[in-house]
C-alpha cells in the first residue's frame, strides 16, 4: 500500500496581496509555514511570488524559489496554471472578460492570447521539472459552456466538435508535459467543459486516454452540482494526482437552486464555506483516498464569502492535519497468523 497523505498545504493564489506578509514568496512561505503548513502550491501567474519565464530560462532561478521555500520550512506542492490554461481555450462570449488574465499586449487578440497561453504551459512543465516537481494543476479551458443548457436547441455535433478541438489544442501539451515528466492535474470545475464525471470522460476520450491528462481533485464543485464526490473518487481514483481540500455548502429552497439565481456569493444557494463551515464529507473523502493508496499532498484552497482567509487558514492548517491518516501496513488480524498449512486447512474444510 501507498504512504500516506501529505499535509497540510496551502495554494497561495488567494492569499496573495501587495502588503507584507502576503507580497513576497519569503513572506509568505514564512506566515504558512508558522501556521503549521508543511507545502505550498505556488500560482505561476502572480509575478509577485513566481517568475514563470524566468524559471523556465533559468536553473538558478529555480534552485533559489526552492531555497527561499526550504529555509521557511515549507517544500513546493505544485505549481498551478489555473489561468494560463483557461486561456488555452476560450469562447468569444468570454473574450473580453478573459482578457484581465493575459498581458496587455495580447488584450483584443484572441489568437494571440491563446498562443500566449500555450507558451505559458509548457514552460510551466519546463519550470515544473526543473523544481523537481512532477505535477502541476489547471483549468481546461471551455468552448461549449456557454450552451450548457440546450435551450435553444444545441446544433447537432457542436459538443463533439468543442472537445475534438479541446483535444487539438491540449494533446500537444500534453506530449511537452510527458518529455518532462510532468502531470497536468485538471480542477474538474463549472466555467470549464470538463466540469463533472461526465465530461471528464469525454475530455480524456478526446484525448486518447494521455497519460499525463489527471485530475486535482476538490469536492467543492461537486456538492455545489448535488453530485456524490465520494463514488467519483472510486469512478476515477487512478487519475488523480492533486487534491485541494475545499469546503462549501449547498441550501436549495423555493427560492433558487444549482444555478442560485444571479444572486451575490454570500446569498447564492450554494457557497464556498471555510474547513468544517460547510457540507463536505471530509472524513469520508480522506478515508477514500487513503484507500486507493493517494500519498500526494492535501492542499487549501480558501476561498469563503463569509471568514476572512487569514482566520480561514489559521483555522484550516490543524484541520487538514487531523484528517490526514497515517496508513496501516498490518491487517487487523495479523495477530492470529501462521504458516499455511495445506493439511490443516483441508482438515478445516473436511477435504482431507
Amino acid at each position: 500500500m501507498a504512504g500516506s497523505i501529505k499535509g497540510p498545504a496551502l495554494f497561495l493564489a488567494q492569499f496573495a496581496g501587495d502588503e507584507a506578509p502576503f507580497n513576497t514568496l519569503e513572506n509568505i512561505t514564512k506566515w504558512a509555514a508558522g501556521l503549521g503548513y508543511k507545502g505550498v502550491q505556488i500560482p505561476t501567474f502572480d509575478s509577485r511570488l513566481f517568475d514563470l519565464d524566468k524559471a523556465a530560462e533559468s536553473a538558478a532561478y529555480c534552485d533559489e524559489v526552492k531555497g527561499i521555500c526550504a529555509d521557511a520550512g515549507v517544500e513546493i506542492t505544485e505549481l498551478s496554471t489555473h489561468l494560463q490554461g483557461q486561456l488555452v481555450a476560450v469562447n468569444p462570449a468570454y473574450d473580453h472578460a478573459f482578457d484581465a488574465f493575459a498581458p496587455a499586449s495580447v488584450h483584443g487578440n484572441p489568437a494571440a492570447r491563446q498562443a500566449w497561453a500555450v507558451d505559458q504551459m509548457k514552460k510551466a512543465a519546463v519550470a515544473a521539472r526543473r523544481l523537481g516537481l512532477d505535477t502541476t494543476v489547471s483549468f481546461t479551458g471551455s468552448l461549449a459552456f456557454p450552451y450548457l443548457y440546450p435551450w435553444p436547441q444545441r446544433p447537432e455535433g457542436l459538443i463533439e466538435e468543442a472537445f475534438a478541438e479541446l483535444s487539438r489544442r491540449w494533446l500537444p501539451i500534453f506530449d511537452a508535459y510527458e518529455e518532462q515528466g510532468v502531470d497536468i492535474g485538471f480542477e474538474i470545475h463549472p466555467g470549464e467543459d470538463v466540469f463533472d464525471g461526465a465530461t471528464w470522460e469525454m475530455f480524456l476520450s478526446a484525448c486518447n486516454e494521455h497519460t499525463r491528462c489527471r485530475i486535482n481533485y476538490d469536492p467543492s464543485h461537486f456538492l455545489l452540482q448535488a453530485m456524490d464526490y465520494l463514488a467519483f473518487i472510486d469512478l476515477y481514483h487512478d487519475r488523480i494526482c492533486a487534491f485541494h481540500v475545499k469546503d462549501a455548502e449547498f441550501n436549495p429552497d423555493g427560492r433558487q437552486g444549482v444555478y442560485s439565481g444571479y444572486q451575490s456569493w454570500v446569498n447564492r444557494a450554494g457557497r464556498f464555506r471555510s474547513l468544517g463551515d460547510g457540507q463536505v464529507d471530509f472524513s469520508g473523502i480522506f478515508s477514500k483516498l487513503a484507500q486507493y493508496g493517494y500519498d500526494s499532498w492535501a492542499v487549501l484552497e480558501w476561498e469563503c464569502c463569509l471568514k476572512s482567509p487569514e482566520q480561514g487558514a489559521a483555522e484550516s492548517a490543524p484541520f487538514i492535519a487531523n484528517h490526514i491518516i497515517e496508513v496501516t501496513d498490518k491487517a487487523f488480524d495479523d495477530f492470529a497468523g501462521g504458516e499455511t498449512d495445506m493439511g490443516a486447512i483441508r482438515a478445516m474444510l473436511g477435504t482431507a
